[in-house]
């Protein structure tokens, strides 16, 4: 197992505007217009007074390829060079949507983590391609506890919805409210509002549409109402769908294979099973989890490859476990448990298979998956194995708990 430290002296803590963020896409050309680089209201680049080519030698097409490749780190030094090159790198939102249309895009671990001592939710941004760490300005309206986070990580934006702590007059109750975060402008924006407050609800999205389901109302109910959002279009408002059929609230939840898959978890002094509904979008119809599925269910989940369903456990040794829908039973990964410097609560996210745990004071164990043929004589063909990494966060983080996390890519 690796280990790889983050020293408050090594990598400080900057906004995005101006981080010192890397990102290592692999390098593409592409046969562009560089007028289509340029701000609209400035014309082109040639115009600037004094202008010349941007890097000596090279075809502006090449060469604004190269600058786009330049590290968040270096614009600063990079935009006094001259103009020209001020022109390109002067803008962040101007830079990411140049990279975004040439398909330049780099991971981003972003984690929305609560603060005992503040009561407040904090959102912390980990590079990783250079696992540094970075800020993005507060949400407008804070959430303490109970909001649920959707990543639209091919649009580089994460909705955060419901949750305690969202309404200034009541920070008891339930909100409806929805913020929407997007890396390109850095900046939040307030998006339709859910028809029914909810807290400690399920959430997550299906071929573009986000669905929400359950959850907890005012005065602490449960609910068995759901319903869903097209969060990219921005026409319509949420429109009802069918209902749970059960009244629970979620302690986490998935999307696997297309369904939306909810379960209200273990509750100590586990006397009861839990219970766990299946959300099927096409029939817009729910039905009863399978009972291996929902009594495995221990813990925090990932899906992996959108089939793969991945439990980091809490009830038993901290083991990473992956579902068999076959078998209706779940199989303990290969390899080491999950390093002893992540401590509960945790957090999961995936992205390139691999998995992202983030635990206590925001330190990160990286989950490298890969397949293990089995011999023959198994009951299965293969198995899954894990080797961890662990990057440690910043002494400034030790007293944040992580609530959710999502990988964007920009």
């Amino acid at each position: 197992m690796q280990h790889v430290r983050v020293s408050s002296h090594q990598s400080p803590v900057h906004k995005l505007g101006d981080s010192h963020m890397t990102l290592s896409p692999k390098f593409r050309l592409a046969v562009i217009q560089s007028d289509s680089f340029l701000h609209p209201k400035l014309g082109t680049e040639s115009n600037i007074v004094g202008g010349g080519p941007l890097i000596p030698g090279l075809p502006d097409d090449v060469a604004i390829i190269c600058l786009l490749r330049l590290p968040i780190e270096s614009h600063t030094a990079c935009r006094a060079v001259c103009k020209r090159w001020h022109l390109v790198l002067g803008s962040r939102e101007r830079f990411f949507t140049r990279r975004k249309q040439l398909g330049f895009r780099g991971p981003w671990l972003y984690i929305f983590a609560f603060h005992k001592g503040m009561e407040k939710t904090q959102c912390h941004v980990l590079d990783l391609a250079n696992w540094a760490w970075h800020t993005i300005p507060p949400m407008p309206c804070p959430r303490a506890c109970g909001f649920r986070s959707v990543g639209i990580a091919n649009e580089g934006a994460v909705l955060v919805c419901g949750g305690i702590g969202g309404v200034v007059e009541d920070q008891d109750s339930p909100t409806d409210s929805v913020l929407k975060y997007d890396v390109c402008k850095n900046r939040w924006s307030v998006m339709r509002r859910m028809n029914t407050a909810r807290s400690f609800f399920a959430s997550g999205m299906i071929d573009g549409l986000v669905y929400v389901a359950g959850g907890n109302s005012s005065g602490l109910l449960d609910l068995d109402s759901a319903e869903v959002l097209d969060p990219v279009s921005g026409e319509g408002n949420w429109r009802p769908i069918a209902k749970m059929g059960i009244n629970a609230a979620a302690y986490d939840a998935a999307v696997l294979n297309g369904k939306l898959l909810v379960t209200e978890g273990w509750l100590w002094p586990f006397m009861y099973s839990p219970r766990g509904q299946v959300f099927d979008p096409v029939s817009n119809t729910w039905e009863p989890m399978p009972v291996g599925l929902r009594e495995g269910w221990t813990g925090p989940s990932v899906v992996v490859g959108d089939e793969h369903l991945f439990v980091a456990s809490e009830l038993e040794k901290v083991k990473l476990k992956i579902y068999d829908p076959e078998t209706d039973s779940w199989d303990v990964v290969l390899g080491a448990p999950i390093p002893e410097q992540i401590r509960k609560p945790f957090s999961l996210s995936s992205a390139d298979f691999r998995i992202f745990i983030v635990g206590s004071g925001l330190h990160v164990a990286v989950g490298y998956l890969r397949k293990l043929k089995l011999q023959c004589g198994t009951s299965k063909d293969w198995s899954c194995f894990v080797e961890w990494e662990v990057v440690s966060a910043l002494e400034a983080f030790c007293e944040l708990m992580p609530s959710s996390s999502q990988v964007l890519y920009a």
